[in-house]
């Protein structure tokens, strides 16, 4: 159906940025049916389109939209008659560890999709409970169609570890859990044993990834929500980021001179600044922590090790994790009737813009919130409201 492409995801400017094209040369390269090649700057002329590769329609309350679910590849030819200036997102030789990815349909999945695509080897974390469907799932093919990348080969999932990011060593785990019948049969499950498990395995990695969150009082009002629920939400969902970043940044690859190598990326939501009733049970308390540590771990980790942290705040998705929470349509709805951009949020999305901020076209950027979500978070008010319909505000979903 798609063009054979190359593997590296590429942005096409005008021209080259204020770094020499001598410099900018030695770390660009591209891959062309299976050969890599180092190339020249001036040489380089793929460029970065986006393509429909899948079409989808959604009723809504008063309208049918079509909509488009969407990768970024890089073309493999270049026309020497028009001569472009490109910059590749190239992540070959690098290891990503993506903690949080249980099936096919999330953002963990599609972030670890685009760093596939741009050539990063991958490594995941599953939660232990889930860990058996999800292996045998992905043995089995029944991922195979969501595992095509823009070149048309699958992604490979180098290693599964098993991991439960809210207990930092076997010390911290009670009885119960190591008890627990979905326990059984895994070991070296929590953050300090897993992060120890990928040196021994790997020795390092470059890009690690945070797509956790889960609160257990989700559904409750804050006024209702138990100080165990509450802390429950905290320890899942943002303190596992620390966690994370602390035993994994002394396996994390250092940044040299001028070059940040190391990239740590974490999802976040918008109910962490704006009220969104129905997400409760302290989870925008997590976010906003979440939020805060991102700032803070910046700083640490990029004095410490020159390794950038950021986290991208991605609108609502129809994935089995949000539909948890039960109001996840009536988001989506809300967000194509108020957003700039009247489209439904794809995952690949957040999976390209992850894969933006762990490349070397992101050097520069740390301890940053990053808003995917089609302009959701610019509006100040919702303008499907009767109240503004004398405004003849335009509406693109018909």
């Amino acid at each position: 159906m798609a063009a054979t492409v190359a593997s590296s995801l590429q942005i096409v400017i005008a021209r080259p940025s204020m770094l020499s094209t001598k410099r900018i040369s030695s770390f660009c390269s591209t891959k062309f049916g299976g050969d890599t090649r180092r190339l020249s700057w001036n040489r380089l002329a793929s460029s970065c389109h986006v393509s429909s590769i899948q079409h989808f329609c959604r009723n809504f309350t008063s309208t049918t939209q079509k909509l488009q679910k969407v990768f970024t590849k890089a073309q493999s030819e270049a026309d020497d008659s028009k001569p472009a200036s490109v910059l590749p997102i190239d992540l070959r030789g690098k290891r990503a560890f993506i903690a949080g990815v249980a099936d096919d349909n999330g953002y963990g999945w599609a972030i670890a999709k685009s760093l596939a695509a741009a050539g990063a080897e991958i490594l995941v974390g599953t939660w232990v409970p889930a860990l058996n469907i999800f292996e045998t799932s992905l043995r089995r093919g029944k991922f195979d169609e969501s595992r095509v990348l823009p070149d048309g080969s699958l992604m490979e999932i180098t290693k599964v570890y098993p991991l439960d990011a809210v207990f930092d060593s076997l010390e911290d785990v009670p009885e119960d859990i190591k008890t627990n019948k979905r326990y059984a049969g895994s070991s070296k499950w929590t953050v300090s044993e897993v992060a120890e498990s990928v040196k021994e395995d790997f020795g390092s990695i470059d890009i690690l990834v945070h797509s956790l969150a889960n609160g257990p009082e989700v559904t409750k009002p804050l006024l209702e929500t138990t100080r165990r629920g509450y802390l429950a939400a905290i320890s899942a969902s943002s303190y596992s980021y620390v966690s994370l970043l602390k035993h994994f940044l002394p396996i994390m690859n250092p940044g040299m001179y001028l070059v940040s190598r190391g990239s740590s990326i974490s999802l976040t939501y918008i109910a962490s600044e704006r009220i969104i009733p129905g997400y409760g049970g302290g989870m925008s308390s997590a976010k906003a922590a979440l939020e805060s540590d991102t700032r803070v771990l910046a700083f640490e980790a990029g004095r410490k090790q020159k390794v950038r942290v950021n986290t991208v705040s991605a609108g609502p998705l129809r994935s089995r994790a949000a539909k948890a929470i039960g109001f996840i349509d009536m988001m989506i709805d809300y967000s194509l009737a108020n957003a700039p951009l009247q489209k439904e949020l794809s995952a690949d999305e957040v999976g390209n813009t992850a894969a933006f901020l762990a490349s070397p076209l992101a050097s520069a950027i740390t301890g940053a919130v990053i808003y995917v979500d089609n302009g959701l978070n610019a509006m100040g008010v919702g303008v499907d409201s009767p109240i503004f319909k004398d405004l003849n505000i335009p509406n693109n979903t018909e």
